[in-house]
């Protein structure tokens, strides 16, 4: 049996993409926003179809799912403002 030729550049790229992997990692751990925002689109998923369901098909599926962000951002803000009232040596 002979051994298939393997492309020259093949090793570096591996250890660059594992270096690439490695960095997008540690950039995740250190910055939330991007978690929060994937997790918001993620429960507004879940949320826009039961407001579809609770306005009886009044609404379209874009306003169903804008008017479950709009909930989505009021109570993210509301939770914001609360910290920073009763917290404000946080921030």
């Amino acid at each position: 049996m002979k051994p298939i030729p393997m492309p020259r550049n093949l090793p570096r790229s591996i250890p660059q993409t594992l270096d690439t992997i490695s960095e997008i990692g540690s950039e995740w751990r250190r910055q939330k926003l991007p978690l929060y925002l994937f997790l918001g689109l993620c429960f507004n998923l879940i949320l826009a179809p039961a407001v579809l369901a609770a306005t009886g098909g009044d609404l379209s599926r874009t306003q169903a799912y804008w008017l479950g962000a709009l909930v989505l951002l009021t109570v993210a803000l509301s939770i914001y403002l609360f910290f920073v009232m009763f917290v404000p040596e946080r921030f």
